[in-house]
């Protein structure tokens, strides 16, 4: 297939439509990519070598014009020496020039014809490699989001499924056991805040009797010594 067979398909093709009618979207969009990427590296590389042909043209151009200036120059020069047979000789040479200017800048309109022609070309070209490198992007990440999705939906799945929920029963049976257990490590025991009331309490009864034993104490001991002043022979 010739470049510019190939280069008419691809601009005249629907992207879209090509992918839809496509059973792997994205290999086709790769393929799409590819032969876009090719046929722009040869039109670009067609445009380069017309291009140059036509400095060379450019360059004979100038050659041929100075030489149509010189011949020129040559024939006024001999009129002016009533040399009618010189002058006769450099105006053929002047017009065998000239006829050659004539197809040069024939050539050289074509040529740049044809390098207008390439570069818009390219352009279109290298628009509809941007639309399908774009689509190809757009392709990648829903096949991302795609995957991601079914990953995420065979996990929910796998969630739901009996033996996960037994498992978790089970785990969550055992956590509840442990916090039992936790609970009657200290069953019967008294915090030690009880403790500590019930100590004061305690304190406070024992205060109140050990005051009571010195007031029945002390009153015992007033008594005796009163009886021993009385037991006692008075002197003097």
């Amino acid at each position: 297939m010739g470049i510019f067979t190939r280069f008419r398909d691809i601009i005249s093709s629907n992207l879209n439509a090509m992918l839809d009618r496509a059973e792997d979207p994205e290999k086709m969009i790769r393929l799409m990519i590819r032969e876009m990427e090719d046929t722009l590296v040869e039109i670009k590389a067609s445009c380069a070598g017309v291009m140059a042909d036509g400095k060379k043209t450019r360059r004979k151009l100038d050659q041929v014009q100075a030489k149509i200036a010189f011949w020129q120059d040559k024939a006024t020069l001999a009129a002016q020496k009533e040399r009618d047979d010189l002058a006769r000789e450099a105006l053929i040479e002047k017009r065998r020039f000239t006829e050659r200017g004539v197809l040069l800048e024939q050539e050289l309109s074509e040529m740049d014809q044809l390098v207008n022609q390439y570069q818009d070309d390219i352009r279109q070209l290298e628009a509809k490699l941007k639309t399908a490198r774009d689509k190809q992007r757009l392709l990648v990440q829903r096949h991302i989001h795609a995957n991601r999705r079914k990953q995420a939906q065979e996990e929910i799945r796998r969630m739901d499924s009996a033996d996960v929920v037994r498992k978790f029963d089970a785990f969550e049976n055992r956590i509840e056991r442990m916090e039992v257990e936790a609970d009657l490590v200290n069953f019967g025991k008294r915090s030690t805040l009880e403790e500590a009331l019930d100590k004061l309490t305690v304190d406070d009864e024992i205060e109140a009797e050990l005051q009571k034993l010195k007031r029945a104490s002390g009153g015992q001991t007033n008594a005796g010594t009163e009886k021993i002043k009385a037991d006692r022979p008075s002197q003097g």
